[in-house]
C-alpha cells in the first residue's frame, strides 16, 4: 500500500489522538496563534545564533587571537552537541512539562549568547558554543512537536510551518543583522543583541505558552517506537542523503559562483535571492506536505537535486545560475517541512523521538556533507562538488519513491492536551 498521507489521514479516530492535539474549548485561537508565533520567534533567535559566528568568523578569530580554521570549531561543536542532545533530552526529559524544558532552552540559549559577547579568550567561547549546541539540540526536539499541540488539529500543518518558518526568515534577516550590527558595533555587541531578543523571547513565551504535559511515553521508548516503522526509518534515511548532498554542495556555492564569473555584488543578490525563495518554499511546502504529502516530497527533494546537479552545465550564463538556484532555494524551503511530516505520520505515538533522532540527523549530515564537500573540491572542483551533491540527494528520491508501506500502528494513550496556565 502507498503512504499517501494526506491531512485527513491525521484525522482517523486512532489518529486523532497522537497528532495534532486539539487545544482546549477555553483556550482561545487567538492565544494559540500567538504561542506558535512565540515558538517561531524562539526558532528565529535559534538559528540566527547558530549561523552568526560564519558571518563574523575573521573578527572574532582575530579578537580572541586564533586562527579561522580553529576559530570554525564554533560552527562545528555546536551541531556535534546538538546531535547527541536531541535523543539524550528524549530520554531523560521524562514527565517535565515542555513549557518549563521550551523556557529553560530559550534560557540557556540567553547565557550561551552573553557568554560569547563577555568571552575573554577561545575556551571561554567554545563553553558557551557547548552550551548553545544543547539549547540547540533541545530546542528542535521539543518546539518541532508543538504545532500539534498548540492549535487545533485542522492547523497542524500550518502550525508547524510558521514554526519551521522561523529558520527561512533568520538566513535572509537575522545572520545579515547581526552582521551589520558587528559592522559598526563590534562582534561583541552583535552577540549581546542576539542574547536579548532571546531573552525578550523567552518573556513573550512564559506569558503565551500553555502548560503542554510530557507525551504517554516518554523516555527511551520514543526513539525505540520509531525506528520500529519502516516508513520513519526511511523517512530519517532520505534525510541523511538529501541534508548531505545539500550541505556538500551549498557549503562552496559562492566559491562555484565566483569561479563563473559572478561579482561579489550579484553574488549577494544571488544570495538573498536564494533565502528570499527558501521562505515562499517553506510555506508552499508546508500547504501542499498537509495535502498531498507523498507527491510534495517528492517534488521538493526531485527539484533541490536536480538544481544542484544542473548547475555545472549552466557556467557562464547568469539568468540559468539565477533559475537554478532560486528553483534550489524554493525546494529547499519545502524539504523540512515535508520529511518532517513523513517521520511524524508514520510513528505519531513518537512525535518528540522523530523529532530527536531528526534533529541529530539533520546535524551529523550537515558535517558529513560539508567535509565530504571539501575533499571532492580539493580533489575535483567546485562542479564536481555540484553533480556529488544533487547525484546523493537524488538517492533520497529513490528512497521516497521505494517507500510502499503502510506504518503499523501502536496504540498508546494519547498525549494531555496543552492546557492554559
Amino acid at each position: 500500500m502507498k503512504v499517501t498521507l494526506s491531512a485527513e489521514d491525521c484525522c482517523t479516530p486512532m489518529n486523532r489522538k497522537h497528532i495534532g492535539h486539539e487545544a482546549p474549548h477555553h483556550r482561545s485561537n487567538f492565544k494559540s496563534w500567538l504561542a506558535v508565533f512565540s515558538v517561531a520567534l524562539g526558532a528565529f533567535v535559534v538559528v540566527t545564533s547558530e549561523f552568526l559566528p560564519i558571518g563574523l568568523l575573521t573578527h572574532i578569530a582575530s579578537g580572541l587571537r586564533v586562527s579561522d580554521g580553529t576559530a570554525g570549531l564554533m560552527i562545528t561543536i555546536p551541531g556535534l552537541v546538538a546531535a547527541f542532545a536531541g535523543p539524550i533530552m528524549t530520554i531523560g526529559a521524562g514527565r517535565i512539562d515542555r513549557r518549563i524544558l521550551v523556557l529553560s532552552l530559550i534560557g540557556l540559549l540567553v547565557a550561551s549568547n552573553l557568554i560569547s559577547a563577555l568571552a575573554p579568550n577561545f575556551t571561554v567561547m567554545l563553553v558557551s558554543r557547548v552550551l548553545f549546541g544543547i539549547s540547540l539540540g533541545g530546542f528542535w526536539t521539543i518546539a518541532v512537536t508543538l504545532g500539534g499541540r498548540l492549535v487545533p488539529k485542522a492547523a497542524m500543518a500550518r502550525a508547524t510551518t510558521v514554526i519551521m518558518a522561523g529558520i527561512s526568515i533568520a538566513t535572509v534577516l537575522g545572520v545579515p543583522a547581526g552582521t551589520f550590527i558587528a559592522g559598526f558595533a563590534g562582534w561583541r555587541v552583535a552577540f549581546a543583541a542576539v542574547g536579548g531578543v532571546a531573552l525578550l523571547t523567552g518573556v513573550a513565551q512564559l506569558f503565551v505558552l500553555p502548560s503542554l504535559p510530557s507525551p504517554p511515553a516518554p523516555g527511551i521508548r520514543q526513539l525505540t517506537h520509531l525506528l520500529r516503522h519502516a516508513d520513519a526509518r526511511l523517512g530519517l534515511l532520505t534525510i541523511a542523503f538529501v541534508i548531505a548532498g545539500h550541505f556538500a554542495a551549498y557549503t562552496y556555492v559562492t566559491p562555484f559562483l565566483k569561479e563563473n564569473g559572478i561579482g561579489a555584488a550579484f553574488l549577494s543578490t544571488l544570495l538573498l535571492a536564494y533565502g528570499v525563495a527558501g521562505i515562499v518554499g517553506n510555506f508552499a511546502g508546508g500547504a501542499g506536505a498537509a495535502r498531498h504529502l507523498r507527491s510534495t516530497v517528492t517534488i521538493v527533494v526531485a527539484l533541490m537535486a536536480g538544481a544542484i546537479f544542473l548547475l555545472p552545465f549552466a557556467r557562464g550564463h547568469q539568468v540559468g545560475i539565477t533559475v537554478l538556484l532560486v528553483i534550489w532555494g524554493l525546494a529547499f524551503g519545502g524539504m523540512p517541512i515535508g520529511l518532517q511530516l513523513w517521520v511524524f505520520k508514520a510513528a505519531p505515538e513518537a512525535l518528540e523521538g522523530g523529532a530527536a533522532l531528526m534533529v541529530s540527523t539533520f546535524q551529523i549530515f550537515i558535517a558529513l556533507g560539508s567535509v565530504l564537500g571539501g575533499r571532492v573540491v580539493d580533489a575535483f572542483g567546485t562542479s564536481a562538488v555540484m553533480w556529488g551533491g544533487g547525484a546523493t540527494a537524488m538517492v533520497g528520491l529513490v528512497l521516497v519513491r521505494l517507500s510502499r508501506h503502510s506504518p503499523r500502528q501502536v496504540v498508546l494513550p494519547a498525549a494531555p492536551q496543552a492546557e492554559l496556565v
